[in-house]
């Protein structure tokens, strides 16, 4: 029997949740969390080890062992079983390996919640792991570890750990690949195998394990459930690895290290070893010194920066993979100009943290970033204030601990050391506190201070919930400048609302340059509102403006009480908009960079995007951008604005905690800054300039084909995306793509990346365009070309027709009722629910209860119907099979690219050469969202 912990468990008022804590027998320590509201049940096992642990020589060995757990148990001996059930029962799963845990979760439907957990529990029980499975498995994690060569995420955070002591975990590389788990072990007359079996007897002991299990059963009956499972894990009386501190000695201190990135852009990182943040988790003392280094206000750093004209932007904060050390880094986006004052800048950022050790250690501030999650907890929350422990943890940001990394391809031909697994060029040179004393000096003068108190953070909750639940939105105001749809909440009951309002402007995106100018506009909105409105960000009140295909569009969501304050700066800063040319400058160098790095992205990004552009009928290649952005001047933004504002339609919807008189006022008020104040450039839209967006409707029985070279001609990997173009939007065929998905996408993974091993990245998945749905396979891949991949794609299709014809009558249901079961989850708060309801909102579509009517759609549909719809559309050679393949070719494969573009095509294949011309050939599917709503408000 399990003994019960008498824990008194910290939680808000509002949770109904019951809550337990165990210990099995044999040392597991469980969480019992019974949700009598919940759809849907979960686990996840904490594992007290992780990569730090890997053997010395087999780097990457507990990040294997990951991946081997999910093939097999002496229970379920049938590869990839556990995953496959996961999927076909409405859930999802997945792992990660950190340096001294790994976690293992996944969640699932209600009613098939033991069968998931007692899979799951075969993990930690008796895995299986044949040695054909970890031949095949050691391709996926050099896949995986191919995919992030050129990733300058990965590429420097080895960089850092490569900066370290030798004798510390820290040091070692740990994703794993062919060489680190195949090679070298041979070498050493080792067998993968035999280390990854001994790996996990030594390591994965129930003492070193903690299970969090989520469930709708009463608390009694969930832990009868884990008893039964889980007591049968081994303990070894394991003790909990202690990595051994700080794992940057005094040579890894006081020192500047240039590096060179793959992408374009520089970055600055100044980081220094702290005192790990769980150790004072109640005080948070690194949360009150993030919050104010990482401040974007008035008198911040990042203030100063930008208006200097030397940062995109800044981050700061603590983290850490272990509880024995962590880091505190600021992180800085650089410009051109910002690049050349590196040395100010680090100047600056020392500057300020002399402000604040000279400073107060103010409580008022403290108490603005207490989670606004928790406030309705109050005094129960955990939380202390200690202004002695922080001005400590002050006292350990010093310039005789830190360490700067600079990034920049201006380093090119300057740098003599290689980082050996990524091989990142780098230098260093050390830096003396006097050093960073002269670059302080030096620094300009600023009007640095600590922020003022927030004005937006709420101090009114009161709730505004209708007599009765309004089940649908609906339209409670129409003018000639804008439609309202309208939803208050009765569900959530939280003191908080979700504002969006769409911009409709039909010359925002007619041309490569009016894409590129309004997104220019957009990110220069963005930035005059933050020095503003950061603090409305902090208080929990969130906002976002965005591009649209048709215009562009401003989201505001959080607590409600002071988000009037945020609208109305968000339509007088469009309203009264000038460009500003110092910031013009320096926006148009970040988007040239980052049309650069496009051909930097991941293969199947690639792809996907060659997809996207030959669908959409108004969209322009990024190449055709980068030449309009480059010609273009503050000048043409100026002229540009007020034509690109000139005919305007506002699509609206307020949800949550606003009443329809408050909703209609803010519309009414947004109305009258924007369209009617003296010189306004805003004019109704005419309603034959309502722009649709329309997708390109491929050929029945046609297969149409583009091959290209990958952007980066240094990327080995080679991706494709296998398109099948279906219908649009009907509730029956909707669902019968929705089934064929639930059913065929873990087996179509399990063949083509588990035992074939073809990529890492590998997924089958439903995919919809403007409302038309399809399907699509994506594989990305080093060890075969696209051509190929695509040939392999056909043969699981052709093969998985048998799985489809021998579906019986009790499977069939079964998958039915996951889907239902799927369809019918709650959603769990208001952004989920109104996301939802916005996108039926902007597509035209209006099917608030579209899971509900898909959901009797299913009850009546037939196997035999079923059955046809994948004879029709899906299956190999199908009447009315539309397919699109993308094929991307890396440096692996350009043999194979040279070879196939000479042969020729086999009968019933288009293969596209100008993806203008094929678009301009093709009929286009109609839009759902046909106009300005012509729905009459309703009261």
């Amino acid at each position: 029997m399990a003994r019960v912990s008498d824990v008194e468990f910290i939680r808000s008022r509002s949770d109904t949740r019951d809550y337990r804590r165990i210990i099995l027998p044999n040392s597991l320590q469980v969480m019992l969390i019974s949700d009598a509201e919940t759809d849907k049940a979960a686990a996840v096992m904490r594992v007290s080890v992780g990569a730090f642990s890997d053997p010395d020589g087999i780097n990457g060995l507990a990040h294997f062992l990951e991946h081997m757990l999910f093939y097999a148990s002496e229970k379920y001996p049938e590869e990839n079983s556990y995953s496959k059930y996961i999927t076909e029962h409405g859930g999802s799963t997945n792992a990660v390996t950190g340096s001294e845990s790994t976690n293992f979760y996944f969640d699932v439907n209600i009613d098939n919640f033991n069968e998931a957990l007692d899979r799951f529990a075969q993990f930690f029980v008796k895995p299986l792991m044949s040695a054909d499975a970890v031949n095949r498995e050691i391709n996926a994690v050099d896949s995986e570890h191919k995919k992030n060569l050129l990733s300058d995420n990965s590429r420097m955070y080895q960089l850092y750990k490569h900066l370290s002591s030798k004798d510390h975990p820290y040091h070692k590389f740990t994703t794993g690949s062919i060489e680190t788990l195949d090679v070298g072990p041979k070498e050493k007359g080792l067998d993968i195998r035999e280390e990854l079996l001994k790996f996990y007897s030594e390591n994965y002991s129930a003492n070193l394990m903690n299970l969090t299990v989520y469930g709708k059963e009463s608390l009694d009956n969930l832990q009868s459930l884990v008893e039964s499972l889980f007591s049968d894990i081994t303990n070894t009386e394991n003790r909990l690895f202690k990595c051994p501190g700080n794992p940057c000695t005094e040579e890894y201190l006081q020192i500047l290290v240039k590096a060179i990135p793959i992408t374009e852009g520089d970055y600055l990182k100044i980081v220094w070893p702290t005192t790990p943040s769980i150790q004072h988790y109640k005080e948070a003392p690194h949360h009150y010194l993030g919050n104010l280094i990482g401040h974007e206000g008035e008198g911040s750093i990042y203030y100063i920066l930008k208006h200097l004209g030397w940062a995109m932007g800044l981050m700061a904060g603590a983290g850490s993979d272990s509880n024995e050390y962590s880091f505190f880094s600021v992180s800085i986006r650089l410009t051109d100009e910002g690049h050349d004052h590196m040395e100010d800048i680090v100047g600056i950022v020392f500057k300020y943290i002399d402000l604040l050790k000279g400073s107060e250690i103010h409580k008022w501030f403290f108490d603005e970033f207490f989670p606004p999650e928790e406030w309705l907890v109050g005094e129960s929350l955990p939380s202390k204030f200690d202004p002695i422990l922080i001005q400590k943890k002050l006292d350990e940001l010093s310039p005789d601990k830190v360490r700067i990394f600079w990034e920049s391809k201006k380093f090119e031909g300057s740098t003599d050391l290689t980082e050996p697994w990524y091989g990142t060029s780098y230098s260093v040179q050390k830096i003396t506190p006097d050093t960073i004393k002269q670059w302080k000096n030096n620094a300009p003068d600023a009007d640095l201070h600590i922020p003022e108190p927030n004005i937006f953070i709420p101090s009114d909750f009161t709730l505004h919930a209708p007599k009765e639940e309004v089940k649908f939105p609906k339209v409670i105001r129409n003018s000639s400048f804008s439609t309202l749809w309208h939803k208050p909440d009765k569900k959530f009951l939280v003191p908080k609302a979700y504002v969006v309002i769409d911009f409709h402007c039909p010359l925002a995106n007619n041309s490569p340059e009016a894409e590129v100018l309004t997104s220019l506009f957009v990110s220069l909105l963005t930035d005059y509102l933050n020095d503003y409105a950061y603090n409305a960000q902090i208080a929990s009140l969130s906002y976002s403006i965005s591009n649209t295909t048709t215009g562009f569009q401003v989201a505001v969501t959080g607590y409600n009480h002071k988000m009037r304050l945020l609208i109305d700066a968000i339509m007088m800063q469009i309203a009264r908009f000038k460009v500003k040319p110092n910031r013009f400058a320096v926006f148009k160098e970040t988007y040239l960079k980052e049309y650069e790095n496009i051909k930097f992205s991941q293969p199947y990004s690639q792809a996907s995007y060659y997809l996207s552009l030959m669908l959409y009928d108004q969209s322009w290649p990024s190449n055709e951008n980068l030449e309009a952005l480059s010609a273009l001047n503050a000048d043409h933004l100026s002229n540009f604005i007020p034509n690109l504002l000139s005919r305007t339609l506002l699509e609206c919807f307020v949800a949550g905690n606003i009443e329809a008189k408050e909703a209609e006022k803010i519309i009414t008020d947004i109305e009258e800054i924007l369209f009617k104040t003296p010189n306004s450039v805003f004019k109704p839209l005419f309603p034959s300039q309502y722009l649709p967006v329309r997708v390109v409707m491929l050929e029945s029985s046609l297969k149409c084909l583009y091959r290209m070279k990958g952007m980066n001609l240094k990327d080995e990997n080679s991706a494709i995306v296998h398109y099948i173009q279906i219908h649009q939007d009907n509730p029956l065929l909707n669902v019968q793509l929705q089934l064929f998905s639930l059913i065929a996408s873990q087996p179509a993974f399990n063949q083509l990346r588990s035992v074939e091993q073809l990529g890492y990245i590998t997924s089958l998945s439903p995919r919809s365009d403007a409302g038309v749905k399809g399907l699509e396979v994506i594989i990305q891949s080093t060890v075969k070309d696209p051509d190929n991949l695509d040939a392999r794609i056909d043969a699981f299709f052709a093969s998985f027709e048998r799985t489809i014809y021998e579906l019986d009558d009790k499977e069939f249901k079964r998958n039915v009722k996951a889907l239902i079961d799927l369809k019918l989850e709650k959603f769990k708060n208001l952004w989920e629910e109104s996301g939802y309801e916005w996108v039926e909102i902007i597509n035209g579509t209006h099917k608030f209860d579209r899971f509900e009517s898909e959901v009797e759609v299913l009850r009546e549909l037939k196997k035999e119907e079923f059955i046809n719809f994948f004879n029709q559309y899906i299956k190999v050679n199908a009447p009315k099979r539309k397919t699109l393949s993308v094929q991307v070719f890396g440096n692996n494969h350009l043999t194979e690219y040279e070879r196939v573009c000479g042969e020729s095509d086999p009968p019933r294949t288009y293969r596209i050469e100008d993806i203008f011309r094929f678009r301009r050939s093709r009929p286009l599917f109609g839009s759902r969202r046909s106009g300005p709503c012509q729905i009459a408000a309703q009261s």
